[in-house]
């Protein structure tokens, strides 16, 4: 029979064997909730994979609105026991630099991001690399980097499609002043927008008598970039306004009701297909959007992501694009851009239901949704 001593030392040494299971059971819990566990693309709890989606600012409604539940609801669909880590850097780059180490050091697999300044976010990538962890640049390409894929849209495109629609508006374009507002020079998608709308207009004949590179696609610093050309040229010395977003024709259309120049009497273009854009566009104050198919691109992102968390990289071929970087031809999703005005609202927005008739035709939008045949 033992002594009650060593029945004593035995029940203590038990005791502390499960303390200590107990606070490793605790401590696998914490990583789960925290979405994520080790470095390097390691499993968090459950087997689950550790996705990161980082995106770079909030002044375009789309981000928020729909690439990012767009994006973790596909996730959820593709991989249940997957984690999405989201983070949004508010459109500063040092922020995101802190958001993409945090993503790693919480074990994401795969890095899905767009960056806030392409020409910054160098560290992260070679950071990521180090860990073995692919990174998908999302929506802005990332220049002179090793990345896994690239998902965007054919931006060049979506420039010389913004500027003809603008040109058809106008008709002949001999003689006649617009003014660009271009998005921001740290994002390569706006160089792209930029590069192709010039394609456009410089062998078109019409005159660009002010052009802007508007930081942050602020609306506020567009609407001031419209007043100054409004002051320059005045009410009348321009026929239109190439915007290279929604956020941004807004401003512009501001600045122009509050110096008495009718919206309607000067077309301005934009993108994104915003809702308040789709509803500027039917009561005539803005001319066009653009209609990016979020959805299909936040969709294909989740898919490359989760197959990259797991080791696989590009299974089923999607990425058949090649776009040279500096540093590589990235295997690349390029999707089309389309041109929304008044006529097609319902055959595009509504009907891939990227936007509902209950967002669009509110209050004193009822009746130009109803004259419009949006139902």
């Amino acid at each position: 029979m033992k002594s009650r001593s060593s029945r004593s030392t035995f029940a203590a040494l038990a005791v502390a064997v499960l303390f200590a299971l107990g606070l490793a059971a605790c401590g696998g819990d914490d990583d789960s909730s925290s979405s994520g566990g080790g470095g390097g693309g390691g499993d968090s709890g459950g087997g689950g994979k550790t996705i990161a989606l980082l995106l770079p600012e909030t002044k375009t409604t789309r981000y928020e609105e729909k690439d990012r539940p767009l994006f973790e609801a596909k996730v959820k669909e593709l991989c249940p026991d997957c984690k999405v880590f989201y983070q949004n850097a508010s459109q500063d780059a040092n922020k995101q630099q802190q958001q993409a180490d945090a993503a790693i050091t919480k074990g994401a697999s795969v890095l899905v991001l767009d960056a806030v300044d392409v020409a910054s976010v160098g560290p992260i990538v070679q950071h990521a690399n180090q860990k073995n962890i692919p990174v998908i640049a999302y929506d802005r390409l990332i220049p002179d980097q090793d990345i896994a894929f690239y998902v965007s849209f054919d931006n060049v495109k979506q420039g010389r499609v913004q500027a003809q629609s603008l040109l058809d508006k106008l008709g002949s374009a001999d003689g006649k002043s617009i003014v660009m507002v271009n998005g921001a020079p740290t994002d390569p998608s706006a160089g792209d927008y930029k590069k192709g709308a010039h394609q456009v207009f410089d062998k078109s004949g019409v005159k660009i008598a002010k052009e802007f590179d508007t930081p942050d696609w602020s609306p506020d610093k567009a609407q001031t970039e419209m007043e100054q050309s409004i002051t320059s040229l005045g009410k009348d010395g321009f026929a239109g306004v190439y915007s290279a977003n929604d956020g941004m024709a807004g401003g512009i259309i501001a600045a122009m009701k509050g110096n008495g120049v009718d919206p309607q009497s000067k077309p301005v273009t934009g993108g994104d297909s915003e809702a308040a854009a789709i509803q500027r566009i039917l009561t005539g104050e803005q001319l066009s959007t653009i209609y990016l198919a979020i959805k299909q691109q936040a969709e294909t992102s989740a898919a490359l992501a989760v197959d990259a968390a797991h080791g696989k990289m590009d299974p089923d071929g999607i990425a058949k694009d090649k776009v040279d970087n500096g540093s590589k031809k990235v295997d690349s999703v390029l999707l089309d851009p389309i041109a929304v005005t008044k006529d097609n609202i319902q055959d595009t927005v509504i009907k891939d239901g990227f936007l509902t008739v209950d967002e669009i035709c509110t209050g004193k939008y009822a009746a130009a949704c109803k004259d419009a045949g949006i139902q």
